[in-house]
């Protein structure tokens, strides 16, 4: 029989999750249930995806904002530069009041006229009219408010972020804007990092010139503080807003899950599939211009099927040149051929072009990301099927 569908991607409903769950056989009962009520079956290199937040809540991955004080007065014996956050009320300013809580003064760098995901601070168009220059000049607040006024609202959120964090930092904190990080050593020698994309290049930077404490977002609460959540890898990056006074962090040991997920799925079934934890997917509003991964990995888990890059064929780029000359089955017949009979390795090759270069992690979180969405569907498992099939493959 012929196939008429390919990749196809379902929202798996869980339930609620809470501290302590065991989540392994959750997940697991979780698809078998939904495979058993909508009548698809498990199958060799499937994929399921499940959420970061429902893995770090069933570890009880939280951190107080009394556990990021004690972290920064640890490390922070004086006043010092925190540079580059990125600009959002769930991700930022429940981590700002922990560090302003240590009642230290705080420079604050922001680059502009966005930050590192594309949260803009100031209209581009504004700052040609005044002759602003992004890579050599530095505003203080003053300046910054002269200029683009003293209302400036995101564009989605219709937050004044620069106000925001203002308020929360009070007299203990100077604004500064500015995309070089050597700015901030004309304030300060010590420095806490933000950055999540860019923050290895960063430290360096400062290390090399003159800065005596350097740590990131990913050095605070890289281990507990008084029992508190903690990520070894990550720190405080890829936290998020749980309540006013705490924040979820990234997960821990997520290879470890993946790895119990995929065996136990084939201790029921028999099947292999693939196992992913995913965060933020990667791609970028067209609209806002916001780059949507404000974690610092699209995916910190996944089992060994999904390392690597698509290997495919750009379809309609060989059947416009090398196919041209064919029609009907014989078209289709050679084009499948061509899939079966292709290189295992089709970089720098024509027939790839304009096919996506990207990490299969990041292509699949992202659909992951988009399908089970930010609110209340309520599906925090994602399962795929296809996804590794082409034009040449026959129906199972």
């Amino acid at each position: 029989m012929v196939r008429t569908v390919g990749t196809t991607t379902r929202g798996i409903i869980a339930p609620i999750i809470k501290k302590g769950d065991d989540l392994v056989p959750i997940v697991v009962d979780s698809l078998l249930n939904a495979a058993a009520g909508e009548g698809f079956q498990i199958q060799d290199n499937d994929i399921l995806g499940i959420t970061e937040s429902i893995l770090a809540r069933a570890q009880g991955n939280y951190a107080s904002i009394n556990a990021i004080k004690e972290d920064i007065e640890n490390k922070f014996p004086g006043d010092f530069g925190l540079i580059f956050p990125i600009l959002s009320r769930n991700r930022f300013s429940i981590l700002l009041k922990g560090i302003m809580a240590a009642k230290r003064k705080v420079y604050l760098l922001l680059s502009y006229p966005s930050d590192e995901v594309g949260n803009h601070l100031m209209s581009v168009e504004r700052m040609d009219e005044v002759n602003i220059d992004p890579y050599t000049d530095v505003l203080d607040e003053k300046k910054y408010r002269e200029v683009f006024g003293e209302e400036v609202s995101h564009p989605f959120t219709g937050i004044d972020y620069v106000k925001l964090y203002k308020e929360i930092g009070g007299d203990n904190i100077e604004i500064i804007f500015s995309n070089n990080p050597k700015t901030i050593l004309n304030y300060t020698k010590d420095v806490l990092v933000a950055s999540v994309h860019d923050r290895f290049r960063t430290k360096r930077i400062l290390n090399s010139c003159g800065a005596e404490k350097v740590f990131g977002l990913d050095d605070i609460l890289s281990s507990p503080v008084n029992g508190s959540g903690f990520n070894p890898e990550y720190g405080l990056l890829g936290s998020n807003l749980s309540s006013e006074n705490e924040v979820k962090l990234f997960p821990r040991d997520s290879q470890e899950f993946v790895e119990a997920v995929q065996k136990e799925i084939k201790n029921k079934t028999g099947k292999t599939i693939e196992v992913l934890v995913y965060g933020d997917g990667a791609f970028k509003d067209p609209v806002g211009k916001i780059w949507e991964l404000a974690d610092p990995v699209v995916s910190p888990g996944y089992t060994q099927g999904l390392n690597g890059t698509p290997n495919e064929i750009k379809l309609k780029y060989l059947v416009d040149t090398e196919l041209n000359h064919l029609s009907g089955s014989d078209v289709i017949e050679a084009a499948k051929n061509k899939i079966r009979t292709k290189e295992n390795n089709l970089v720098n090759n024509a027939s790839s072009l304009g096919t996506t270069p990207r990490q299969l992690t990041d292509l699949l979180g992202s659909l992951c990301d988009l399908t089970t969405g930010s609110g209340d569907k309520g599906t925090p498992m994602v399962y795929i099927q296809g996804y590794f099939d082409n034009f040449a493959t026959e129906k199972k």
